[in-house]
């Protein structure tokens, strides 16, 4: 991971846009809250405004664009990008949330599934196509965010959407694990296409592993972890 120039100069009531490598196991708003608090501690600015452009998935890792101060009038414009991502689709079972945040409640036999059956799939989600979100999602229902909904076990009917698969890459075919790289419209939900995968091979599957790699032209080789976000804040509140 890249350290950031010790030469730039921030200003982030006037605007900044971080590039943040989101750990595992984080939310994106958790990422949110820990600059927001870091910001208020280390530079004793008590207000200022802090979003991210583009949810991230718990499990998910990758890039995360953060703006800062001013820099929030732009989120909008991130938003809109087309991202990149890699991962492992694991084949031949299904959760319910289509990702490793639920555990497997069906499992099939995918002894017959070869390579090229993988690929020639693949090949098939290519361009616009209709995609349900998953009913474990930030999509609000009647009001009420779809994910609160499933995890108490009612039932969701989120109506699918056309998005765009611009390249789909098959890095590694294989039974159960298939890694893969994506490059894809906003509003894509990888887990969603991890699932159709597994429709379309009659053996299910979800999405085992994710990072994103590129939102636009930002790329995750230019961003920082938080220990490096954090290091960077108590050093310019050392100089001041």
């Amino acid at each position: 991971m890249p350290m950031v120039q010790s030469t730039k100069t921030y200003n982030f009531p006037e605007g900044e846009i971080l590039l943040i490598n989101k750990p595992p196991e984080w939310t994106s708003f958790d990422v949110v809250n820990k600059i927001r608090h870091m910001l208020r501690h280390y530079l004793k600015i008590k207000k200022i405004k802090v979003g991210h452009a583009g949810t991230l998935d718990p499990l998910a890792t990758g890039l995360l664009l953060i703006c800062v101060g001013k820099a929030t009038k732009q989120i909008s414009k991130f938003t809109g990008l087309d991202k990149e991502y890699t991962g492992t689709f694991y084949i031949g079972a299904t959760t319910p949330s289509y990702d490793e945040e639920t555990p497997i409640d069906k499992e099939f036999d995918s002894s017959h599934i070869k390579e090229e059956n993988i690929i020639d799939t693949a090949k098939t989600f290519l361009g616009p196509i209709m995609q349900r979100p998953p009913a474990f999602s930030a999509i609000k229902v009647d009001g009420t965010r779809a994910y609160r909904l499933a995890r108490d076990k009612e039932e969701v009917i989120i109506p699918p959407r056309e998005v765009t698969i611009h390249e789909f890459e098959i890095l590694k075919a294989g039974v159960p694990e298939t890694e893969f790289r994506v490059l894809c419209s906003k509003g894509t939900y990888i887990r969603s296409l991890a699932n159709d995968i597994g429709k379309a091979l009659k053996c299910g599957a979800y999405l085992k592993s994710l990072c994103r790699t590129r939102i636009g032209t930002h790329h995750i080789d230019d961003a920082m972890d938080m220990e490096t976000i954090e290091s960077i804040l108590r050093s310019i509140a050392l100089k001041s």
